[in-house]
């Protein structure tokens, strides 16, 4: 496993605060579309799939996957588009109406704060904030190049009588502020309907199964070899792949390869995950209390402190160690890569935790380790 050493300057780089977020109200094509106009576009690790070359990127360094948010006021629509890599939307508070289908009436469900939702790829979506105030939708797409997107027929249609097209390499091109399209190169023009037809369709009941609403998750008590430790009771609930869980039988909601994992992690004041490393990048994002996450150790410790839509990136094999201080927790924990993450722990947590009687087994599942001292005799 990497061991990587985490200085203080790139640990600020890689911390991305609420207030280091830069609204792109031009980031698509329904830029001046009634409706979806007051848009706000963030991108905070990888562009995303924004058109716009104002977009402001907070960290560009590919992660295997993107991360970013929707900001909507009240009534605001996204419109119908389709992706070719996962996205997947997390409720960070509001309402939303989403809608899918290549004329938006295939099926639609009303998204609540907590919600995580994995659109299918190849089908058009789009939602509309319905909620009382703003919310925020943070976006998780897969890969580090997500191909971009295709918009609904009527979406360029529209957008063309504003004076706003798009290239086949995904440039936006605003002939109102004096764009030109550059020469040799060829504008996107509506899916035709055949291709529309072959696309998948998705009842309401099969879209749900892809949600993961509050009440929908399942937490794991004791996912972590440091769970019976003091400092390292945090509660594991799994939504999207296997990513950190140590607990065999501990499983996700969604299985496929999405090419990043999603889970939520709790705890209590004092409570988290002691230190560990894992050769996968990984984002923390508070969702509810304030947190702290130590990087590297002994002089070499550096603190982050969380709170609510606050990230951080930590890279590949930097030990780290989490701790919720003060509120009701909710941390989103998002790693890259479809496997299950191999955690290596300090010396100090594997000590303590073989003597609270607990190992990790070698499939890398947390078992009693009188057992397998019992199985080791036996061989």
């Amino acid at each position: 496993m990497r061991n990587t050493a985490v200085p203080p300057d790139e640990v600020a780089r890689r911390t991305v605060l609420r207030s280091d977020w830069v609204p792109c109200k031009a980031a698509f094509i329904d830029c001046r579309t009634p409706g979806s106009d007051l848009k706000d576009n963030y991108s905070f690790i990888g562009p995303g799939v924004s058109q716009s070359a104002d977009q402001f990127v907070n960290l560009r360094e590919p992660h295997g996957f993107n991360l970013g948010a929707a900001g909507m006021p009240n009534g605001v629509t996204n419109s119908l588009h389709l992706h070719f890599t996962a996205e997947v939307f997390i409720n960070f508070g509001g309402e939303y109406q989403l809608r899918w289908g290549a004329d938006g009436t295939q099926g639609e469900y009303r998204s609540v704060d907590g919600d995580v939702i994995s659109v299918p790829t190849w089908i058009f979506r789009g939602f509309t904030n319905v909620g009382d105030d703003e919310g925020i939708l943070l976006t998780v797409l897969g890969r580090d190049d997500t191909g971009g997107i295709i918009w609904g027929p009527s979406v360029l249609r529209e957008a063309a009588g504003h004076g706003l097209h798009l290239t086949a390499d995904n440039r936006l091109i605003d002939t109102v502020l004096g764009d030109e399209v550059p020469e040799g190169v060829a504008l996107v023009t509506p899916i035709s309907q055949e291709e529309i037809d072959d696309l998948d369709a998705f009842t309401v009941e099969q879209f749900r199964t892809r949600v993961t609403h509050t009440a929908d998750r399942t937490w794991a008590r004791e996912p972590f070899l440091c769970s019976r430790l003091p400092g390292g009771g945090a509660e594991l609930s799994l939504v999207i792949g296997y990513g950190l869980s140590e607990d065999r039988r501990a499983v996700p909601r969604l299985h496929e390869p999405h090419g990043f994992s999603v889970a939520w992690l709790r705890a209590t004041p004092g409570e988290g995950v002691l230190r560990h490393r894992h050769d996968e990048t990984q984002v923390l994002t508070a969702k509810a209390g304030r947190w702290a996450v130590r990087l590297n150790s002994g002089a070499d410790e550096v603190v982050v402190e969380l709170g609510r839509l606050d990230s951080l990136s930590v890279p590949a094999g930097a030990w780290r160690s989490i701790t919720l201080l003060e509120g009701d927790g909710e941390l989103l924990v998002v790693t890259g890569g479809d496997g299950r993450a191999v955690l290596e722990w300090a010396p100090e947590v594997v000590d303590a935790a073989r003597g609270a009687g607990r190992v990790v087994d070698p499939n890398g599942y947390v078992a009693p380790a009188a057992v397998l001292v019992t199985a080791t005799e036996d061989d």
